[in-house]
């Protein structure tokens, strides 16, 4: 796992068996893939002569690329030594220039006894280069009145240039749940979920918009399927992926890396005449209270227990699974740093993605504060993880919200009308699991003042720690 948008072109690489080996990782390959996040695995496979023929080798199966081709942006079969270099010079080149996903190359058992006495070589560079008509967007640009950012995962990296955009056009900047840490308590930024009323209400009365790597998705756009998302007034849209433009209609597509675009445009748009936009600070403002008034209580005591960890631990890197705090961080939450705020409850919405991707950012940051962001449901797809980061000492904090269940679906059920069934799994005593991997554990309750209490605690330890915050006590 990675956190950050400069690093795009660093994948994380996983080997594994044939069969079984491959078909676990398949849920992790198709969360990279709704995330974009870049990928390589490397997997064996039974003898290139028995495969599609049933002989019933160990670990067989009926045809195991076409299986990875419905996740995996590309799947690599190697049938000699010389195919292997391509392969894989193809998917760093995928990873150094494209949008992000998995990719996957296969190796029969057989051709992994051959000689290989190739050596690794640098990605070969590409002269990146856009085309649109700067004349166009000027005007657009130029003639709007009351415009709007939507920033996207894509819009990591560019943390400046997009407050430079965003004050020279006066706009309000909604950020997506992976554009999250952009634009830190700047007037014009909306941390606000555009699924809320709140958000859509500005984007409704925007007369042009400006989307920036962003897909567009329902999670973040129609995450409660009422279909009341507005039209997107004079889009103009830019993305790393030509597939992504094509899906929705715009004035104007872009198609290219946002760290060549924005500063482009912002020096465009610093040799215009001033432009005269309204004041888009006020307009951003009212989002953002008409939002956190719209999330409701429950959320705001949650959103209130997120903002306290952020102020302990500036800076950090929160990693979150399907659970009741990361739902409300999602609808309205303002982290402090770009790539710091990212989660599965978007996109492939796996459960058990907190723990192994908290696990991955800190080898990846080892210098960086991870807070993992699970619940007690969630954190059972991936306890066994837990002896990495003991294993690698690593300090990163895991938080397990324990409600007794599924506490979200649990409320949606009910919501529906419908009977709940399989909500309320019973879960482990997490004291003990602690003890038996041999981390230290706090339990305290859903109060802001005794999380942040026992987070203090384990600031200064330099392993992993457990904190079991309990739902279902007020005291």
């Amino acid at each position: 796992a990675r956190a950050g948008g400069a690093d795009r072109a660093i994948p994380g690489v996983a080997f594994v068996i044939t069969g079984p080996g491959l078909t676990n990782v398949l849920t992790a390959m198709a969360q990279a893939r709704a995330d974009s996040s870049p990928m390589l695995v490397i997997s064996s496979v039974n003898p290139g002569a028995s495969l599609g023929r049933g002989l019933g080798y160990l670990h067989e199966l009926p045809t195991q690329q076409a299986m990875m081709s419905t996740v995996a942006v590309s799947s690599y079969h190697i049938n000699s030594a010389e195919d292997l270099l391509p392969a894989l010079d193809a998917a760093f080149d995928h990873f150094a220039h494209q949008r992000g996903g998995p990719i996957h190359i296969e190796l029969p058992v057989d051709v992994l006894a051959l000689p290989f006495t190739a050596k690794a070589r640098p990605v070969a560079g590409r002269m990146e280069t856009y085309d649109f008509d700067v004349a166009a967007v000027m005007a657009r640009l130029e003639h709007a009145k009351t415009p709007v950012i939507l920033a996207g995962g894509g819009a990591k990296g560019c943390d400046k240039a997009l407050i430079a955009l965003a004050e020279r056009l006066n706009a309000p900047v909604v950020m997506t749940i992976n554009a999250r840490g952009l634009m830190h308590g700047h007037p014009l930024g909306v941390p606000a979920s555009p699924t809320l009323g709140a958000t859509r209400d500005l984007i409704s009365e925007a007369d042009l918009i400006l989307a920036l790597g962003t897909e567009l998705g329902p999670t973040d756009y129609d995450h409660y399927g009422d279909h009341r998302m507005p039209p997107l007034a004079q889009m103009i849209r830019v993305d790393i992926c030509p597939d992504q433009l094509a899906r929705h209609e715009a004035a104007v597509t872009i198609c290219s890396p946002l760290e060549m675009v924005l500063p482009d445009l912002v020096a465009a748009l610093a040799s215009a005449p001033a432009l005269d936009k309204g004041d888009g600070r006020a307009r951003a403002a009212q989002t953002r209270a008409a939002a956190w008034e719209e999330i409701g209580p429950a959320m705001r005591r949650q959103t209130v227990l997120l903002n306290a960890l952020r102020g302990l631990c500036p800076k950090a890197i929160f990693v979150g699974d399907s659970t009741q705090p990361v739902y409300a961080g999602n609808l309205y939450y303002d982290h402090d740093r770009p790539g710091g705020w990212f989660n599965a409850a978007s996109g492939f919405g796996a459960l058990g993605f907190a723990i192994p991707a908290a696990i991955g950012v800190a080898l990846a940051q080892p210098d960086t504060r991870v807070i993992c962001i699970t619940g007690d449901g969630g954190a059972q797809f991936t306890l066994p993880e837990l002896m990495v980061a003991v294993d690698e000492k690593l300090p990163v904090l895991f938080l397990i919200w324990n409600n007794a269940g599924y506490g979200e679906i649990d409320t949606s059920m009910q919501a529906a009308g419908v009977t709940v069934v399989g909500c309320d799994p019973t879960p482990p005593d997490f004291e003990y699991i602690a003890k038996a991997c041999g981390i230290p554990f706090a339990r305290c309750a859903m109060i802001p003042a005794a999380v942040t209490a026992a987070v203090r605690g384990f600031l200064s330890h330099d392993g992993p720690a457990i904190i079991e915050i309990d739902m279902l006590t007020d005291a």
